[in-house]
């Protein structure tokens, strides 16, 4: 099986890692693939650093973790990325991938406003995984539901202790922060 984790990642952190192997080890996936949203449908305000810098800093964060992968294949159409239109692109590309959609409770709220909801549970078995403030929402069509450690980092966060000048260190993967330096990502408020 394989686990398909979108997301902005804008930038990727430690809570992401931890949570994708937290799910990888409870469920028995064989791998964990990062899927970087080229552009969020329900995102209001968009997405902070160019899809090329995100994808970038996954693969930063990923090397060398056994079972962990970046597939670009939202990266590689045009927007928006819709998860119906990615499952049914991963099985015109992997005919025999069983694929299983990993999503925040958070996101699994939503599940009913995105693109052909019904269809995302007809292509994938969908796995909701509590976060920090949110449960894990009792809806139907989900394979299963698996408790992550609560994690108090978000991206959001991560963006502001750039924009202060603030250290990265435990926050990030080393290789990530030192991209995010070295391009001289989310020192403002906009887009970069």
């Amino acid at each position: 099986m394989v686990g398909l984790f979108g997301g902005s990642f804008d930038p990727i952190h430690h809570g992401h890692l931890l949570i994708a192997r937290v799910l990888a080890e409870a469920i028995g996936l064989d791998e964990v693939r990062f899927v970087p949203a080229r552009e969020q449908p329900l995102k209001r305000d968009g997405h902070r650093s160019a899809a090329a810098h995100r994808a970038a800093m996954v693969q930063l964060a990923i090397d060398g973790e056994a079972g962990f992968a970046l597939d670009p294949i939202e990266l590689d159409r045009p927007g928006p990325s819709y998860t119906v239109d990615t499952l049914r692109a991963l099985r015109d590309r992997e005919p025999g991938l069983d694929p299983v959609l990993l999503l925040g409770a958070d996101a699994a709220l939503d599940l009913p406003r995105w693109k052909e909801g019904d269809a995302v549970l007809r292509l994938a078995r969908v796995v909701v995984f509590a976060r920090a403030g949110t449960d894990a929402p009792a809806l139907p069509g989900v394979w299963k539901q698996v408790d992550v450690p609560a994690i108090e980092i978000s991206a959001t966060a991560v963006r502001e202790r750039v924009r202060m000048g603030r250290s990265l260190r435990y926050w990030v993967p080393d290789a990530v922060a030192e991209y995010i330096a070295a391009h001289g990502l989310y020192r403002t408020g906009g887009r970069e």
